[in-house]
């Protein structure tokens, strides 16, 4: 694939947006090469990490050069794709961290709101600047982002198209953590590898759980996490963690069953 390339670092998965001649805009190739490098991931796959190759640009939003002369049945065609793959990388049942190295515009930022964790560079930069152009963001933004930062300060957002930096992004909970430019892979490779050395099987349910909270009602949710909780009960990692829990010793490494 000559868009998205796949490293692993243990049971860490590494998915690099490899475009950097075009700042990593998204096309129709590009998407499809991320999609493909998804369909490479495996059970040992713990955590998943998306970053964007080159020291500029995460994603510096969708190609604009295509898009522009696009017709209504091409845009939406380009959009469902865009949308139908943001929303996979959602629903992974692993985590997945987002690792914003410079830009994520549009597009962009896009691909880091559907990601569970965002991490970034001191030079990061967010925006929507899709009203700017005519439209509005075509990949699931305008919903994504009102869950995650709120709905006065989206809007602002949306509306504006103005550009957010690293140190705003986190004084607003838009990313976790950020890092100077070199340590930002580190930091990642960190974090995924502590989340990597849990129950597998319990992380694949906090995930779920924890996105029902955008998705359905408080008493659905609930509901739905008590399942999820009672159904770790079934594994052996659960039984071989609390044993050892228990009895004051180091447990075994976590098998996935």
């Amino acid at each position: 694939m000559q868009y998205a390339k796949l490293e692993r670092v243990g049971k860490v998965a590494i998915l690099t947006v490899n475009r950097p001649q075009a700042l990593n805009a998204l096309n129709a190739e590009v998407l499809t090469d991320i999609a493909s490098t998804l369909d490479l991931l495996t059970r040992g796959d713990r955590c998943l990490v998306i970053t964007g190759a080159g020291e500029k640009a995460f994603v510096a939003g969708a190609d604009i050069a295509l898009m522009r002369n696009q017709n209504k049945t091409e845009a939406m065609t380009f959009a469902r794709m865009g949308s139908d793959l943001f929303r996979r990388i959602e629903q992974l049942q692993i985590p997945v961290i987002a690792a914003v190295n410079g830009y994520a515009l549009g597009g962009g930022f896009e691909l880091a709101l559907a990601c569970d964790i965002r991490l970034s560079s001191e030079n990061a930069v967010f925006a929507l600047p899709e009203v700017t152009l005519g439209i509005i963001p075509g990949f699931g933004g305008t919903q994504r982002i009102c869950r995650t930062l709120g709905e006065s300060l989206a809007k602002e957002l949306l509306f504006t198209g103005r550009k957010m930096k690293a140190q705003e992004a986190l004084s607003c909970g838009l990313v976790n953590r950020v890092f100077a430019p070199e340590a930002l892979m580190s930091g990642a490779i960190d974090l995924a590898t502590d989340i990597a050395a849990n129950a597998p099987i319990a992380i694949r349910a906090a995930k779920a759980a924890a996105n029902l909270c955008a998705e359905t009602s408080l008493e659905t949710g609930l509901e739905a996490a008590l399942h999820l909780y009672v159904g770790c009960y079934e594994t052996q990692d659960q039984q071989n963690a609390m044993s050892a829990f228990v009895e004051k010793r180091k447990p075994e490494p976590f098998e996935d069953r």
